[in-house]
């Protein structure tokens, strides 16, 4: 008889509360700020109700974000945990940075156009500068004995031209201690929920309307996750055309109320 696979350990306290603030929309990288090619679809016709929402939004975590991004942000953690899956993250450099930059470049590379690119670049400098401040001090926060410096942070910023938010996003879910499975939950429930703000104010939509599309995508996550981490460098892809063509429109889109 075979023995099933051992549960990781639960979260404490501590780790529980960091992984639910990476999970956050007033994380500060300015993520309320983007609707991903949404506004687009909602100037084009294509979303004009709540049911129409949640169909594209549901569309796009199966399509778009459960085949690249997820499974970026699932091999960023593990690069950036020195190639593993351990919760013990290393501190003293030891992270897999060939890794790290391939999977950074692959990103950019990947983005269809200008809007998306500008996104992820400037998230990932924002967090960047959040884990930064954090490392550093800022008031309020634990000391540099509680915290002791992380030379990963400094490599995410050295990362050229930019880190993208996949990559960045990754450093700070592996700093916070947490399985791999519950930190890409956390990196998708964050976008769920942007998503879910972009919707209710560019559709527009009320607040249950949101909280029905949010539970559709909370449904939708755990086998997206689960999709994700199946992929590997041959099977990963970047392919969501209609999105992609919404998106270069909105580049030049009259009236927004979105970057993106």
């Amino acid at each position: 008889m075979t023995a099933s696979p051992a549960s990781p350990a639960p979260l404490d306290a501590t780790a529980l509360l960091k992984l639910i603030w990476l999970a956050s929309p007033v994380l500060p990288v300015g993520g309320f700020s983007y609707s991903e090619g949404l506004e687009a679809a909602v100037d084009a016709g294509l979303v004009r109700d709540e049911a129409a929402a949640r169909r594209w939004l549901v569309d796009q975590l199966r399509l778009g974000l459960a085949r690249s991004d997820l499974p970026v942000v699932a091999d960023a953690i593990r690069a950036w945990r020195g190639g593993n899956d351990n919760r013990e993250s290393p501190q003293d450099g030891h992270a897999d940075l060939t890794r790290i930059e391939a999977l950074n470049t692959w990103v950019r590379t990947t983005r269809e156009t200008q809007e998306l690119r500008q996104q992820t670049e400037q998230m990932g400098r924002s967090l960047h500068e959040w884990l930064r401040i954090q490392q550093a001090g800022a008031p309020g926060m634990a000391d540099e004995h509680d915290h002791p410096a992380d030379p990963r942070i400094a490599q995410l910023g050295a990362l050229k031209p930019a880190p993208t938010w996949p990559v960045a996003h990754a450093l700070a879910l592996a700093r916070s201690g947490a399985p791999l499975q519950q930190a890409l939950l956390a990196h998708g429930f964050g976008w769920a929920e942007n998503m879910v703000q972009a919707a209710l104010k560019a559709v527009p939509l009320g607040q249950s309307a949101g909280q029905r599309i949010l539970a559709a995508l909370v449904d939708a996550l755990p086998a997206a996750i689960d999709h994700a981490m199946t992929l590997d460098d041959q099977t990963r892809q970047a392919h969501t055309p209609m999105l992609a063509i919404l998106s270069a429109r909105h580049e030049a889109q009259y009236s927004r109320l979105f970057r993106s």
